[in-house]
């Protein structure tokens, strides 16, 4: 007993440590959905020809997106399901500006009986920010 009286934040710092190493595990299928790095997910487009599907807002989408993204806003994705059923057996990439919109719009399409789901970790911030190329639409 003495020895935890004495050594409480060694013993708070281990513990803390612990959680950071087991934690990123726990997140990487966030919402029924596998979380992919940048690099990872120019690897399942080029290889496995993903359905990018961006669920930004018209204006985010404007100023930049994967290239042959389709965008349906999250919003309206419920309301345009029918336009993306062809790939429900196929891996689609969920891509938002951080991230928060694609976990939602992936436990949409997992409710829904898609199988293949991944969100883009850090979304399109996380894209720019490792110098990716992206498409603008025009004006």
């Amino acid at each position: 007993m003495e020895f935890f009286k004495h050594n409480v934040l060694l013993i708070g710092l281990a513990i803390g440590s612990g959680l950071a190493l087991v934690l990123p595990m726990f997140s990487r299928s966030a919402a029924g959905a596998t979380v992919l790095s940048v690099t990872e997910a120019v690897v399942l487009m080029n290889r496995k020809s993903a359905l990018v599907l961006d669920v930004r807002e018209a204006d985010e989408f404007a100023q930049g997106h994967l290239q042959g993204a389709r965008h349906v806003p999250l919003a309206q994705l419920a309301d345009r399901l029918s336009e993306i059923q062809k790939f429900k057996e196929k891996p689609v990439l969920l891509v938002c500006q951080r991230g928060r919109r694609a976990n939602a719009a992936a436990k949409l399409l997992k409710a829904q009986g898609f199988t293949q789901l991944n969100v883009l970790k850090g979304g399109m911030a996380a894209w720019v920010e490792a110098k990716m190329p992206a498409t603008k639409s025009p004006a």
